[in-house]
Protein backbone atom coordinates (compact mmCIF):
# COMPACT_ATOMS: atom_id res chain seq x y z
CA UNK A 1 0.00 0.00 0.00
CA UNK A 2 2.86 2.37 0.78
CA UNK A 3 4.39 1.81 -2.64
CA UNK A 4 1.06 2.51 -4.36
CA UNK A 5 0.58 5.75 -2.42
CA UNK A 6 4.05 6.97 -3.44
CA UNK A 7 3.54 6.35 -7.15
CA UNK A 8 1.45 9.52 -7.80
CA UNK A 9 4.05 11.62 -6.00
CA UNK A 10 6.86 10.10 -8.03
CA UNK A 11 4.96 10.65 -11.26
CA UNK A 12 4.19 14.23 -10.26
CA UNK A 13 7.83 14.91 -9.40
CA UNK A 14 8.94 13.62 -12.78
CA UNK A 15 6.31 15.76 -14.46
CA UNK A 16 7.53 18.88 -12.62
CA UNK A 17 11.18 18.22 -13.43
CA UNK A 18 10.36 17.70 -17.09
CA UNK A 19 8.24 20.86 -17.30
CA UNK A 20 9.43 24.00 -19.05
CA UNK A 21 8.19 27.57 -19.12
CA UNK A 22 5.55 28.16 -21.77
CA UNK A 23 5.46 31.30 -23.85
CA UNK A 24 8.09 33.04 -25.97
CA UNK A 25 11.64 33.44 -24.70
CA UNK A 26 12.56 37.11 -24.86
CA UNK A 27 15.08 38.08 -27.51
CA UNK A 28 16.62 41.55 -27.29
CA UNK A 29 15.81 43.63 -30.39
CA UNK A 30 18.66 43.92 -32.82
CA UNK A 31 20.54 47.20 -32.78
CA UNK A 32 20.11 49.45 -35.84
CA UNK A 33 22.63 48.89 -38.59
CA UNK A 34 22.93 52.58 -39.50
CA UNK A 35 26.49 53.93 -39.45
CA UNK A 36 25.59 57.57 -38.84
CA UNK A 37 22.76 59.68 -37.48
CA UNK A 38 22.45 62.26 -40.23
CA UNK A 39 21.66 61.82 -43.91
CA UNK A 40 25.02 63.33 -44.84
CA UNK A 41 28.40 62.83 -43.15
CA UNK A 42 29.24 65.31 -40.42
CA UNK A 43 31.28 68.30 -41.51
CA UNK A 44 34.04 69.97 -39.55
CA UNK A 45 32.76 72.73 -37.32
CA UNK A 46 33.71 76.22 -38.53
CA UNK A 47 36.26 78.06 -36.42
CA UNK A 48 34.84 81.14 -34.71
CA UNK A 49 37.96 82.46 -33.06
CA UNK A 50 36.74 81.48 -29.59
CA UNK A 51 36.10 77.73 -29.72
CA UNK A 52 37.79 74.76 -31.28
CA UNK A 53 35.15 72.07 -31.00
CA UNK A 54 35.23 68.99 -33.20
CA UNK A 55 33.18 65.83 -33.52
CA UNK A 56 34.82 62.55 -32.46
CA UNK A 57 33.01 59.59 -34.03
CA UNK A 58 32.77 56.49 -31.86
CA UNK A 59 33.70 58.23 -28.63
CA UNK A 60 31.58 57.39 -25.59
CA UNK A 61 30.03 59.93 -23.26
CA UNK A 62 31.84 60.33 -19.95
CA UNK A 63 29.88 59.54 -16.77
CA UNK A 64 30.32 63.04 -15.33
CA UNK A 65 30.11 64.84 -18.65
CA UNK A 66 29.21 68.20 -17.12
CA UNK A 67 32.74 68.47 -15.70
CA UNK A 68 33.97 68.99 -19.27
CA UNK A 69 32.72 72.59 -19.05
CA UNK A 70 35.59 73.24 -16.64
CA UNK A 71 33.58 75.06 -13.96
CA UNK A 72 34.02 74.13 -10.30
CA UNK A 73 30.90 76.13 -9.42
CA UNK A 74 28.87 74.12 -11.92
CA UNK A 75 30.25 70.84 -10.59
CA UNK A 76 29.34 71.82 -7.03
CA UNK A 77 25.85 72.81 -8.09
CA UNK A 78 25.24 69.50 -9.88
CA UNK A 79 26.56 67.44 -6.98
CA UNK A 80 24.29 69.30 -4.57
CA UNK A 81 21.28 68.68 -6.81
CA UNK A 82 22.04 64.97 -7.16
CA UNK A 83 22.12 64.70 -3.38
CA UNK A 84 19.06 66.80 -2.51
CA UNK A 85 16.64 66.86 -5.45
CA UNK A 86 13.30 65.37 -4.29
CA UNK A 87 12.43 64.01 -7.73
CA UNK A 88 15.58 61.87 -7.67
CA UNK A 89 14.81 60.77 -4.13
CA UNK A 90 11.32 59.76 -5.21
CA UNK A 91 12.76 57.82 -8.17
CA UNK A 92 15.21 56.01 -5.87
CA UNK A 93 12.41 55.12 -3.45
CA UNK A 94 10.32 53.81 -6.34
CA UNK A 95 13.23 51.64 -7.45
CA UNK A 96 13.64 50.21 -3.96
CA UNK A 97 9.91 49.47 -3.83
CA UNK A 98 10.05 47.72 -7.21
CA UNK A 99 12.98 45.59 -6.10
CA UNK A 100 11.25 44.55 -2.88
CA UNK A 101 8.05 43.75 -4.78
CA UNK A 102 9.99 41.52 -7.17
CA UNK A 103 11.72 39.84 -4.24
CA UNK A 104 8.34 39.17 -2.62
CA UNK A 105 7.06 37.60 -5.84
CA UNK A 106 9.93 35.11 -5.81
CA UNK A 107 8.35 33.54 -2.73
CA UNK A 108 5.76 31.97 -5.05
CA UNK A 109 8.34 29.35 -6.08
CA UNK A 110 8.80 28.09 -2.52
CA UNK A 111 6.37 26.16 -0.29
CA UNK A 112 4.40 28.04 2.33
CA UNK A 113 4.67 26.82 5.90
CA UNK A 114 2.32 28.11 8.62
CA UNK A 115 2.04 27.19 12.29
CA UNK A 116 -1.53 27.20 13.55
CA UNK A 117 -2.57 27.10 17.23
CA UNK A 118 -6.32 26.71 17.82
CA UNK A 119 -7.73 26.45 21.36
CA UNK A 120 -11.53 25.97 21.34
CA UNK A 121 -14.11 25.60 24.09
CA UNK A 122 -16.94 23.29 22.98
CA UNK A 123 -20.27 22.08 24.34
CA UNK A 124 -21.70 18.88 22.84
CA UNK A 125 -25.45 18.32 22.97
CA UNK A 126 -26.44 15.80 25.61
CA UNK A 127 -28.39 13.87 23.00
CA UNK A 128 -25.14 13.23 21.13
CA UNK A 129 -22.24 11.13 22.21
CA UNK A 130 -19.14 13.00 23.29
CA UNK A 131 -16.11 12.74 20.97
CA UNK A 132 -13.79 12.62 23.99
CA UNK A 133 -12.55 9.43 25.56
CA UNK A 134 -13.84 10.57 28.98
CA UNK A 135 -17.34 11.13 27.61
CA UNK A 136 -17.72 14.68 28.93
CA UNK A 137 -19.91 17.05 26.93
CA UNK A 138 -18.11 20.29 27.88
CA UNK A 139 -14.43 20.39 27.11
CA UNK A 140 -11.54 22.50 25.75
CA UNK A 141 -9.66 21.25 22.69
CA UNK A 142 -6.14 22.47 21.99
CA UNK A 143 -4.84 21.92 18.45
CA UNK A 144 -1.31 22.66 17.23
CA UNK A 145 -0.83 22.14 13.52
CA UNK A 146 1.84 22.74 10.89
CA UNK A 147 0.33 23.45 7.45
CA UNK A 148 2.41 23.12 4.30
CA UNK A 149 1.25 24.11 0.81
CA UNK A 150 3.13 24.02 -2.46
CA UNK A 151 2.04 24.78 -6.01
CA UNK A 152 4.64 23.32 -8.40
CA UNK A 153 5.33 25.61 -11.35
CA UNK A 154 4.71 22.80 -13.85
CA UNK A 155 4.35 24.94 -16.98
CA UNK A 156 6.43 27.92 -15.88
CA UNK A 157 3.61 30.42 -15.41
CA UNK A 158 5.06 31.56 -12.09
CA UNK A 159 8.53 31.83 -13.57
CA UNK A 160 7.18 33.96 -16.40
CA UNK A 161 5.46 36.20 -13.86
CA UNK A 162 8.74 36.57 -11.99
CA UNK A 163 10.46 37.33 -15.29
CA UNK A 164 7.93 40.08 -15.94
CA UNK A 165 8.48 41.45 -12.44
CA UNK A 166 12.24 41.53 -12.94
CA UNK A 167 11.76 43.34 -16.25
CA UNK A 168 9.58 45.90 -14.51
CA UNK A 169 12.39 46.49 -12.03
CA UNK A 170 14.70 47.12 -14.98
CA UNK A 171 12.18 49.58 -16.40
CA UNK A 172 11.93 51.46 -13.11
CA UNK A 173 15.72 51.58 -12.84
CA UNK A 174 15.98 53.00 -16.35
CA UNK A 175 13.32 55.57 -15.52
CA UNK A 176 15.38 56.58 -12.48
CA UNK A 177 18.40 56.93 -14.79
CA UNK A 178 16.32 59.08 -17.13
CA UNK A 179 15.23 61.27 -14.22
CA UNK A 180 18.87 61.70 -13.21
CA UNK A 181 19.91 62.61 -16.76
CA UNK A 182 17.02 65.03 -17.15
CA UNK A 183 17.81 66.72 -13.85
CA UNK A 184 21.49 67.21 -14.66
CA UNK A 185 20.74 68.43 -18.19
CA UNK A 186 18.08 70.87 -17.00
CA UNK A 187 20.35 72.10 -14.22
CA UNK A 188 23.31 72.71 -16.54
CA UNK A 189 21.05 74.43 -19.07
CA UNK A 190 19.55 76.58 -16.31
CA UNK A 191 23.04 77.54 -15.11
CA UNK A 192 24.08 78.44 -18.66
CA UNK A 193 20.92 80.49 -19.14
CA UNK A 194 21.59 82.21 -15.82
CA UNK A 195 25.10 83.13 -16.96
CA UNK A 196 23.74 84.29 -20.33
CA UNK A 197 21.10 86.52 -18.73
CA UNK A 198 23.66 87.99 -16.37
CA UNK A 199 26.00 88.73 -19.28
CA UNK A 200 23.15 90.31 -21.22
CA UNK A 201 22.19 92.38 -18.19
CA UNK A 202 25.77 93.57 -17.75
CA UNK A 203 26.00 94.43 -21.45
CA UNK A 204 22.69 96.28 -21.37
CA UNK A 205 23.70 98.15 -18.21
CA UNK A 206 27.01 99.14 -19.81
CA UNK A 207 25.20 100.33 -22.91
CA UNK A 208 22.79 102.35 -20.77
CA UNK A 209 25.69 103.93 -18.90
CA UNK A 210 27.38 104.71 -22.19
CA UNK A 211 24.17 106.23 -23.57
CA UNK A 212 23.78 108.30 -20.40
CA UNK A 213 27.31 109.67 -20.72
CA UNK A 214 26.74 110.31 -24.38
CA UNK A 215 23.56 112.20 -23.53
CA UNK A 216 25.51 114.48 -21.20
CA UNK A 217 27.98 115.13 -24.01
CA UNK A 218 25.19 115.88 -26.47
CA UNK A 219 23.55 118.31 -24.09
CA UNK A 220 26.83 120.15 -23.70
CA UNK A 221 27.10 120.30 -27.48
CA UNK A 222 23.58 121.73 -27.61
CA UNK A 223 24.43 124.45 -25.09
CA UNK A 224 27.44 125.30 -27.21
CA UNK A 225 25.18 125.59 -30.23
CA UNK A 226 26.73 122.69 -32.09
CA UNK A 227 23.71 120.37 -31.95
CA UNK A 228 20.00 120.88 -32.03
CA UNK A 229 17.11 119.66 -29.93
CA UNK A 230 16.47 116.81 -32.35
CA UNK A 231 19.89 115.31 -31.65
CA UNK A 232 19.29 115.51 -27.91
CA UNK A 233 15.85 113.88 -28.25
CA UNK A 234 17.35 111.07 -30.35
CA UNK A 235 20.00 110.38 -27.69
CA UNK A 236 17.35 110.47 -24.96
CA UNK A 237 15.33 107.90 -26.93
CA UNK A 238 18.39 105.68 -27.23
CA UNK A 239 18.97 105.88 -23.47
CA UNK A 240 15.31 105.13 -22.73
CA UNK A 241 15.48 102.14 -25.06
CA UNK A 242 18.52 100.75 -23.23
CA UNK A 243 16.96 101.33 -19.80
CA UNK A 244 13.70 99.72 -20.92
CA UNK A 245 15.59 96.51 -21.68
CA UNK A 246 16.87 96.17 -18.10
CA UNK A 247 13.68 95.17 -16.17
CA UNK A 248 12.79 92.19 -18.42
CA UNK A 249 16.32 90.83 -18.10
CA UNK A 250 16.27 91.33 -14.33
CA UNK A 251 12.95 89.46 -14.11
CA UNK A 252 14.21 86.55 -16.19
CA UNK A 253 17.44 86.41 -14.20
CA UNK A 254 15.63 86.21 -10.87
CA UNK A 255 13.25 83.53 -12.16
CA UNK A 256 16.24 81.58 -13.40
CA UNK A 257 17.82 81.79 -9.94
CA UNK A 258 14.61 80.43 -8.44
CA UNK A 259 14.69 77.53 -10.93
CA UNK A 260 18.29 76.73 -10.01
CA UNK A 261 17.39 76.67 -6.32
CA UNK A 262 14.44 74.32 -6.82
CA UNK A 263 16.41 71.96 -9.06
CA UNK A 264 19.05 71.81 -6.34
CA UNK A 265 16.38 70.81 -3.81
CA UNK A 266 16.22 74.20 -2.09
CA UNK A 267 13.62 76.88 -1.53
CA UNK A 268 13.89 79.97 -3.76
CA UNK A 269 14.86 81.97 -0.66
CA UNK A 270 17.88 79.66 -0.27
CA UNK A 271 19.20 80.05 -3.80
CA UNK A 272 22.93 79.35 -4.22
CA UNK A 273 25.14 82.34 -3.49
CA UNK A 274 27.61 81.48 -6.24
CA UNK A 275 26.98 82.99 -9.64
CA UNK A 276 28.13 81.24 -12.78
CA UNK A 277 29.67 83.42 -15.47
CA UNK A 278 30.56 82.86 -19.09
CA UNK A 279 34.20 83.39 -18.24
CA UNK A 280 34.13 80.37 -15.91
CA UNK A 281 32.74 78.09 -18.62
CA UNK A 282 34.65 76.40 -21.41
CA UNK A 283 33.20 74.55 -24.37
CA UNK A 284 34.45 70.94 -24.48
CA UNK A 285 36.91 70.65 -27.33
CA UNK A 286 35.79 67.12 -28.26
CA UNK A 287 32.14 66.33 -28.89
CA UNK A 288 31.51 62.58 -28.59
CA UNK A 289 29.36 60.97 -31.25
CA UNK A 290 28.90 57.39 -30.10
CA UNK A 291 28.09 54.72 -32.65
CA UNK A 292 24.39 54.39 -33.50
CA UNK A 293 24.42 50.75 -32.41
CA UNK A 294 25.55 51.90 -28.95
CA UNK A 295 22.78 54.44 -28.56
CA UNK A 296 20.26 51.71 -27.72
CA UNK A 297 22.47 50.72 -24.78
CA UNK A 298 23.07 54.29 -23.60
CA UNK A 299 19.72 56.07 -23.68
CA UNK A 300 17.65 55.37 -20.53
CA UNK A 301 14.36 55.76 -22.39
CA UNK A 302 15.38 53.10 -24.93
CA UNK A 303 16.46 50.74 -22.18
CA UNK A 304 13.19 51.35 -20.35
CA UNK A 305 11.21 50.58 -23.52
CA UNK A 306 13.20 47.38 -23.96
CA UNK A 307 12.42 46.37 -20.37
CA UNK A 308 8.71 47.00 -20.98
CA UNK A 309 8.94 44.84 -24.10
CA UNK A 310 10.56 42.09 -22.03
CA UNK A 311 7.79 42.30 -19.43
CA UNK A 312 5.13 42.10 -22.15
CA UNK A 313 6.82 39.01 -23.60
CA UNK A 314 6.76 37.29 -20.21
CA UNK A 315 3.08 38.14 -19.72
CA UNK A 316 2.27 36.15 -22.83
CA UNK A 317 3.71 33.08 -21.09
CA UNK A 318 1.69 33.85 -17.97
CA UNK A 319 -1.51 33.97 -20.02
CA UNK A 320 -0.68 30.71 -21.78
CA UNK A 321 0.09 28.93 -18.50
CA UNK A 322 -3.28 30.01 -17.11
CA UNK A 323 -4.97 27.76 -19.71
CA UNK A 324 -2.99 24.66 -18.69
CA UNK A 325 -3.47 22.31 -15.71
CA UNK A 326 -2.54 23.57 -12.28
CA UNK A 327 -1.25 21.39 -9.46
CA UNK A 328 -1.19 22.13 -5.74
CA UNK A 329 0.07 19.96 -2.87
CA UNK A 330 -0.97 20.31 0.76
CA UNK A 331 0.10 18.62 3.96
CA UNK A 332 -0.53 19.14 7.65
CA UNK A 333 1.00 17.66 10.78
CA UNK A 334 -0.08 18.38 14.33
CA UNK A 335 -1.57 17.33 17.62
CA UNK A 336 -4.91 17.76 19.41
CA UNK A 337 -5.47 17.34 23.14
CA UNK A 338 -7.81 18.45 25.91
CA UNK A 339 -4.97 20.10 27.80
CA UNK A 340 -1.85 21.86 26.62
CA UNK A 341 0.28 19.60 28.76
CA UNK A 342 -0.76 16.51 26.81
CA UNK A 343 -0.11 18.00 23.36
CA UNK A 344 2.29 15.95 21.22
CA UNK A 345 1.93 12.89 23.48
CA UNK A 346 1.20 9.45 22.14
CA UNK A 347 -2.23 9.15 20.63
CA UNK A 348 -2.74 12.90 20.04
CA UNK A 349 -1.07 13.13 16.63
CA UNK A 350 -2.91 14.00 13.43
CA UNK A 351 -1.81 14.49 9.83
CA UNK A 352 -3.12 14.83 6.31
CA UNK A 353 -1.71 15.02 2.82
CA UNK A 354 -3.43 15.86 -0.44
CA UNK A 355 -2.99 16.90 -4.02
CA UNK A 356 -5.18 18.98 -6.30
CA UNK A 357 -5.14 18.98 -10.11
CA UNK A 358 -7.22 21.58 -11.93
CA UNK A 359 -7.65 21.76 -15.68
CA UNK A 360 -9.58 24.81 -16.92
CA UNK A 361 -12.34 23.63 -19.26
CA UNK A 362 -14.76 26.47 -19.79
CA UNK A 363 -14.40 30.07 -18.61
CA UNK A 364 -16.57 31.73 -21.21
CA UNK A 365 -13.57 32.34 -23.48
CA UNK A 366 -11.95 34.60 -20.87
CA UNK A 367 -8.62 32.77 -20.77
CA UNK A 368 -8.31 32.71 -24.55
CA UNK A 369 -9.03 36.42 -24.86
CA UNK A 370 -6.62 37.23 -22.03
CA UNK A 371 -3.87 35.44 -23.96
CA UNK A 372 -4.76 37.34 -27.12
CA UNK A 373 -4.73 40.58 -25.14
CA UNK A 374 -1.25 39.75 -23.82
CA UNK A 375 -0.05 39.04 -27.35
CA UNK A 376 -1.51 42.35 -28.57
CA UNK A 377 0.17 44.17 -25.69
CA UNK A 378 3.46 42.62 -26.73
CA UNK A 379 2.95 43.92 -30.27
CA UNK A 380 2.12 47.32 -28.79
CA UNK A 381 5.30 47.32 -26.67
CA UNK A 382 7.35 46.33 -29.73
CA UNK A 383 5.93 49.23 -31.74
CA UNK A 384 6.52 51.62 -28.85
CA UNK A 385 10.12 50.43 -28.61
CA UNK A 386 10.69 51.16 -32.29
CA UNK A 387 9.11 54.58 -31.85
CA UNK A 388 11.41 55.40 -28.93
CA UNK A 389 14.45 54.34 -30.95
CA UNK A 390 13.41 56.48 -33.92
CA UNK A 391 12.81 59.48 -31.67
CA UNK A 392 16.21 59.01 -30.03
CA UNK A 393 17.98 58.98 -33.39
CA UNK A 394 16.02 62.06 -34.39
CA UNK A 395 17.13 63.84 -31.19
CA UNK A 396 20.78 63.13 -31.93
CA UNK A 397 20.48 64.14 -35.59
CA UNK A 398 18.65 67.37 -34.71
CA UNK A 399 21.30 68.23 -32.13
CA UNK A 400 24.16 67.60 -34.54
CA UNK A 401 22.53 69.85 -37.13
CA UNK A 402 21.93 72.50 -34.46
CA UNK A 403 25.60 72.42 -33.42
CA UNK A 404 26.73 72.89 -37.02
CA UNK A 405 24.27 75.71 -37.68
CA UNK A 406 24.91 77.51 -34.39
CA UNK A 407 28.67 77.20 -34.91
CA UNK A 408 28.27 79.13 -38.14
CA UNK A 409 25.95 81.55 -36.36
CA UNK A 410 28.48 82.17 -33.58
CA UNK A 411 31.22 82.86 -36.11
CA UNK A 412 28.96 85.38 -37.84
CA UNK A 413 27.98 86.93 -34.48
CA UNK A 414 31.65 87.39 -33.50
CA UNK A 415 32.39 89.05 -36.83
CA UNK A 416 29.29 91.27 -36.55
CA UNK A 417 30.14 92.40 -33.01
CA UNK A 418 33.71 93.23 -33.96
CA UNK A 419 32.58 95.12 -37.07
CA UNK A 420 29.91 97.02 -35.11
CA UNK A 421 32.48 97.98 -32.47
CA UNK A 422 34.86 99.34 -35.09
CA UNK A 423 32.03 101.21 -36.79
CA UNK A 424 30.98 102.81 -33.49
CA UNK A 425 34.56 103.86 -32.71
CA UNK A 426 34.97 105.45 -36.15
CA UNK A 427 31.60 107.22 -35.98
CA UNK A 428 32.35 108.70 -32.57
CA UNK A 429 35.84 109.86 -33.63
CA UNK A 430 34.49 111.50 -36.78
CA UNK A 431 31.75 113.23 -34.83
CA UNK A 432 34.16 114.46 -32.16
CA UNK A 433 36.39 115.85 -34.90
CA UNK A 434 33.44 117.53 -36.54
CA UNK A 435 33.60 115.41 -39.65
CA UNK A 436 30.36 113.49 -39.27
CA UNK A 437 26.72 113.85 -38.30
CA UNK A 438 25.54 112.74 -34.91
CA UNK A 439 22.88 110.53 -36.50
CA UNK A 440 25.69 108.25 -37.67
CA UNK A 441 26.80 107.85 -34.03
CA UNK A 442 23.25 106.94 -32.99
CA UNK A 443 22.95 104.35 -35.72
CA UNK A 444 26.34 102.87 -34.85
CA UNK A 445 25.41 102.63 -31.15
CA UNK A 446 22.15 100.86 -31.93
CA UNK A 447 23.94 98.44 -34.27
CA UNK A 448 26.58 97.67 -31.64
CA UNK A 449 23.96 97.13 -28.94
CA UNK A 450 22.15 94.61 -31.10
CA UNK A 451 25.40 92.88 -32.12
CA UNK A 452 26.60 92.60 -28.50
CA UNK A 453 23.33 91.00 -27.35
CA UNK A 454 23.31 88.66 -30.36
CA UNK A 455 26.85 87.51 -29.56
CA UNK A 456 25.94 86.63 -25.98
CA UNK A 457 22.89 84.69 -27.17
CA UNK A 458 24.97 82.88 -29.81
CA UNK A 459 27.51 81.82 -27.19
CA UNK A 460 24.70 80.56 -24.94
CA UNK A 461 23.27 78.58 -27.85
CA UNK A 462 26.62 76.82 -28.37
CA UNK A 463 26.72 75.80 -24.72
CA UNK A 464 23.09 74.66 -24.85
CA UNK A 465 23.74 72.62 -28.00
CA UNK A 466 26.61 70.82 -26.29
CA UNK A 467 24.41 69.96 -23.31
CA UNK A 468 21.67 68.77 -25.66
CA UNK A 469 24.12 66.45 -27.42
CA UNK A 470 25.23 64.86 -24.16
CA UNK A 471 21.59 64.39 -23.17
CA UNK A 472 20.57 63.00 -26.57
CA UNK A 473 23.36 60.44 -26.37
CA UNK A 474 22.22 59.34 -22.91
CA UNK A 475 25.05 61.04 -21.04
CA UNK A 476 26.24 59.53 -17.79
CA UNK A 477 24.90 56.07 -18.55
CA UNK A 478 28.11 54.31 -17.48
CA UNK A 479 27.37 55.20 -13.85
CA UNK A 480 24.31 52.96 -14.00
CA UNK A 481 25.77 50.14 -16.10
Amino acid sequence: MMKLSLMPCALLSAFVLAGCAVGPDFVRPAAPTAQRYTAEPLRDLPADGATGQRFVAGQEVLPRWWTLFGSDELNTLVDAALAANPDLQAADAGLRAARETAAAQRGALAPTVDLQLTPTRQQVARTLSSPTASGVNLYTLHTAQLNIAYAPDVFGGTRRALEAGAAQVDAVRCEADAARLTLVSNLVLAAITDASLRAQLEAMTALADSARKQLDAVRKQQHAGLLGAADVAAQEALLAQAEAGLPPLEKQLQQQRDLLAVLAGRLPSDSPASQLTFDSLHLPEQLPVSLPARLVAQRPDIRAAEAQLHAASAQVGVAQAARLPGVSLTASLGSAALTTGTLFKAGTGLWSIGADLVQPLFHGGALMHEQRAAEAQYDQAAAQYRSVVLTAFQNVADTLYAIEADARGLRAAVAAEQAAGRSLTIARRQWQLGGGAYTAVLQAEQAYQQAAMALIQARAARYADTVALFQALGGGWQDQA
